[in-house]
């Protein structure tokens, strides 16, 4: 049975102004022959129509011989922006409502049991529930029949990625009065595992819009960081990805640290694991080699602790098994038994999302970006070509097993300081452009788990944190990226050509696409494929979108002229086009409200026309949170929206006074963020916003 879970605010129209049901109810009790024209779903359309009915004096009801005025004409800005907030709460435009689903917990199916608030929940339940930190999502409809992939708006299956957790409210304080995770066990660190990876939820909307999980649905599932998962293509079977627990190197446990990702045309989901080198450690002694460097393999990794407790995440124990993550990830949601595929012609990298297009030349084609300071940006070009006659075919399904890895150059134009140039796609291919034998390299299985030391190599440009990339659907080959933020550019250094370079830590100086000498506000880069073709081109036109910043700076550090003091925003990061062509800007950045970021208030998500460059801004999340992760149904009628980690204090204007650090948050949980449970919630937890219409009409429009 489905568990319905309903909107908050079930009065649509809480004013005592008529509304359009009981305008047409009068119209029709006036003069009951027109209840078909009246009652014949015009809609929003109908409106005109009554306004001019009320004007009309004849008792007549002959079909009247005018027509009625057109539907209007969808217009991109379809929605009244909403200002800034700090407050904890999901802020959206008049006219609309945002109903938060699926919060961290959830039972995943009606077996499942049931989340505790206290954080005392165990590793084995956490397997049966929705991960934690929801981030890049999509909604896949049914088929017509019910049975399969389609194009159904009022059904379906909502797939959503765990990129990571948060240990202060993940776990219930323990015995050590100074750290809650102490004692840290092998049961902790498994039910971290069981926080990460994917969820497939079976939905359906009902009559009035809202939206329920089929909970006893066999399609709900999750995969998480101890899910046995294909390794394929050229690196698959590699000595560097071999393990005594696989000395195959084809089948990995899990995957991590999912943050963006992409859905393909023909029904496959792709989770894309970014900050992988967070969870490996050591214990002991160790020299880490230029490769774990280069990935940023520490000794203690990110304080999550598991190589601790788990040797299968200490890098002294399990050498090689970093090099099984870091991979695009690709899942068939309606095959629930089937096993996810890490598909490694895409790259070894940390894999932000995967926007996946069919060129006009039938190429699938990959963008990707490798989330961290002075990282780049790559696009993958399949082997073969789309079958649009049989889209869910098996060689469809295969596309991604086999093509060519390109990086990007981005190249000044002919004037100085315009941000704008050319640019050129380097293919990083074994035996070419100095991927060679007597550079390090040994096979084209070793480009692509080297693939930040390929892309080093061959002289790819230092990009500012590349972050989502996104194609226009209305424009072949137009394709933006987003740059959250860099704190070390402006410097001298680079990433050395011979791979040694620690990750994250070159200072490059500023160039025509990275402009700005410590980018703390972000910017989006736009690029053109030639001929319109990204299967085909391996050269590019580019420009800079938008600089995000403060409207009164007018140094060097200016922001573009499209920033206003009513869009301000910083750290742009999730970016996604609808169907219509609407750009949805995503952020990821500072919330202090403060300093560099006065104004900008939460995090937030805002819409931007490709054309004209206009932003405005739709939605604001609650405290402490991050806005990532959208999708759409088919008919734009439901729009799906993650909210992230509510509730991390950091510098939040509204932090608690007596806030010292995370020991004591573990200890007042609720004492920040009770979102999304409200007054009696103990614990702040990510979950997914349902953005609806309350006229029921496409959203933006």
């Amino acid at each position: 049975m489905a568990n319905s879970l309903l909107d908050d605010d079930g009065v649509s129209n809480p004013s005592s102004n008529a509304t359009l049901s009981d305008v047409v109810e009068r119209a029709v009790a006036l003069r009951p022959s027109r209840r078909r024209l009246l009652l014949g779903g015009l809609g929003a359309a109908a409106l005109p129509f009554l306004a001019g009915l009320s004007a009309c004096g004849s008792d007549d009801d002959t079909p009247a011989t005018t027509t009625p005025p057109a539907t209007p004409a969808e217009t991109t800005f379809g929605f009244t922006a909403v200002g800034t907030s700090s407050a904890d709460a999901v802020v959206v435009p008049a006219g609309y409502v945002a109903t938060a689903f699926a919060p961290w917990g959830t039972p995943i199916n009606s077996f499942a049991p049931a989340w505790k608030a206290d954080g005392t929940g165990t590793a084995a339940e956490q397997e049966q529930q929705v991960g934690d930190n929801h981030d890049g999502m999509a909604f896949f409809g049914f088929n017509t029949a019910g049975n399969g992939f389609g194009e159904r708006s009022d059904e379906g299956l909502l797939v959503m990625n765990h990129e990571y957790i948060n240990p202060e409210y993940f776990y219930a304080p323990d015995s050590d009065a100074d750290d809650w995770m102490a004692p840290f066990t092998a049961e902790k660190a498994r039910k971290a595992q069981a926080g990460h990876g994917i969820s497939v939820l079976h939905v359906k909307r009902a009559a009035d819009g809202s939206w329920s999980h089929v909970q006893d649905s066999p399609y709900n599932r999750r995969i998480h960081g101890n899910t046995p998962i294909t390794l394929q293509g050229p690196a698959a079977g590699h000595d560097l990805v071999k393990t005594a627990a696989d000395p195959s190197g084809t089948v990995v446990l899990g995957t991590l640290n999912n943050c963006g990702n992409g859905r393909t045309p023909w029904g496959t989901y792709l989770t894309c694991e970014e900050n992988f080198n967070g969870y490996f450690g050591w214990n002991g002694e160790r020299t880490p080699s230029a490769l774990e460097n280069r990935y940023g393999i520490s000794a203690g990794g990110f304080g999550y602790r598991w190589h601790l407790v788990d040797p299968r995440f200490d890098v002294n124990a399990t050498p090689n098994e970093p090099n099984r993550h870091g991979w695009i990830v690709e899942v068939d949601p309606f095959a629930p038994a089937g096993q996810a595929v890490k598909r490694t012609a895409l790259g070894r990298f940390k894999h932000e999302n995967a926007e996946c297009v069919i060129a006009p030349g039938g190429k699938a084609v990959v963008y990707m970006g490798c989330d961290e300071r002075n990282e780049y940006v790559y696009k993958f070009v399949s082997a073969g070509s789309f079958d649009a006659a049989n889209p869910t075919s098996a060689n469809n399904r295969n596309l991604l097993a086999e093509g060519t890895l390109y990086v990007a150059r981005f190249d000044a134009g002919a004037t100085a300081g315009d941000n704008m140039g050319t640019g050129v796609w380097i293919p990083l291919v074994f035996g070419q452009n100095g991927l060679t034998a007597e550079n390090g390299f040994t096979s084209q299985a070793d480009v692509l788990i080297r693939a930040r030391q390929a892309a080093d190599r061959v002289g790819a440009t230092m990009m500012d944190r590349p972050e989502w990339v996104a194609a226009n659907p209305k424009k072949a080959g137009e394709v933006f990226l987003t740059l959250t933020n860099n704190s070390r550019r402006g410097g001298t250094t680079s990433n050395a050509a011979d791979g040694s370079t620690t990750a994250g830590s070159a200072r490059p100086a500023t160039d025509e696409a990275n402009p700005r000498a410590n980018n703390v506000w972000g910017h989006i880069v736009r690029w053109n494929e030639t001929g319109g073709d990204g299967g085909t081109a391996t050269t590019f036109t580019w420009d800079i979108f938008v600089l995000a910043g403060q409207p009164s700076v007018t140094d060097a550090r200016k922001p573009s002229a499209n920033i206003t003091l009513d869009n301000l925003f910083n750290s742009p990061d999730g970016l996604a086009f609808d169907s219509f062509g609407r750009m949805w800007i995503q952020t990821d950045g500072s919330f202090s409200n403060t300093g560099d970021f006065a104004g900008n208030g939460n995090n937030q998500m805002l819409v931007a026309d490709p054309a004209t460059k206009e932003i405005r801004r739709f939605l604001v999340g609650p405290a402490g949170s991050e806005v990532t992760g959208i999708t759409w149904t088919p008919d734009r009628k439901t729009m799906f929206v993650n909210i992230q980690h509510p509730g991390e204090v950091g510098s939040h204007p509204n932090r608690p006074a007596d806030y010292a650090g995370d020991n004591w948050i573990a200890r007042n949980a609720n004492a920040f963020s009770r979102w999304p449970d409200g007054a009696t919630a103990q614990r702040p937890r990510s979950a997914t916003v349902i953005v609806r219409r309350n006229d029921g009409g496409i959203v933006g429009a």
